[in-house]
């Protein structure tokens, strides 16, 4: 049952502001500091923006200790309930993964795009790391298929948030557009070590790579067991072709 001014987060313009939101759960909220995550004289969606694009670090450096677990939790119990879910899954099922109440939730991330913006960032920022260690303590050849099976299973987890991210934000967002180079960026890290060893074939780019292992994650989603057989036979097209 909702309590009288609630609104639910589906039905709030992206003009409302988020101190309206009200539940009974955030009667009994944890002490949190909000000076991090409070909506105080937080606009609609369009003025918030600038949040949203806000880099993880510097986000978190302004909140408590325990603010920051329970936005890393709220954020970790997001990523697997859009993976299981679709994006929209629900966002009192999301409290209850991160054992918070729906009230930390909304101080945390007042709409549900707030919410999917945070988890793209993170999964993106998560998937590039990754290729940093592997270039550090693998051989070329080696760190460029172990992530391309990172990539794949980021890709297969995605559920529509890379959609609904964009249907709000827009294609050419600092959001959007900041992962995509990233995204981009790493790809071409990766391959002009394996280029450069002659490991990979010098005709390939970092669109090529991102088109194919995306069409893999896609063909695969119902039949996840053949994903790594698919992945190794793109990765033998991958390697220079004797005598071309």
């Amino acid at each position: 049952m909702k309590l009288r001014g609630e609104r639910d987060d589906e039905a709030s313009g992206a003009g409302k502001r988020c101190s309206r939101y009200y539940h009974r759960d955030m009667m009994e909220e944890d002490s949190e500091e909000r000076s991090g995550s409070d909506c105080a004289g937080n606009p609609g969606l369009a003025g918030r923006l600038p949040d949203l694009i806000m880099s993880t670090d510097v986000t978190e450096q302004k909140m408590r200790a325990d603010a920051r677990r329970s936005r890393a939790r709220l954020i970790g119990a997001a990523t697997a309930a859009f993976a299981e879910n679709g994006a929209d899954a629900p966002l009192d099922d999301i409290a209850r993964r991160a054992g918070v109440g729906i009230g930390t939730l909304y101080r945390h991330f007042p709409t549900r795009i707030d919410l999917q913006a945070a988890v793209f960032r993170s999964q993106v920022t998560s998937v590039c790391s990754q290729a940093d260690g592997l270039i550090v303590s693998s051989p070329p050849e080696q760190a460029f298929a172990a992530w391309l099976r990172v990539l794949a299973r980021y890709l297969v987890t995605k559920r529509g948030l890379s959609r609904a991210v964009m249907d709000s934000l827009g294609k050419d967002s600092e959001l959007v557009s900041s992962c995509y180079h990233a995204m981009h960026e790493t790809v071409d890290r990766l391959l002009a070590a394996g280029q450069q060893a002659g490991v990979l074939r010098t005709d390939l780019t970092s669109k090529d790579v991102l088109r194919l292992v995306h069409g893999v994650a896609i063909t695969t989603e119902q039949a996840p067991e053949e994903t790594d057989r698919l992945l190794t036979l793109l990765l033998d097209g991958m390697r220079p072709q004797p005598g071309r």
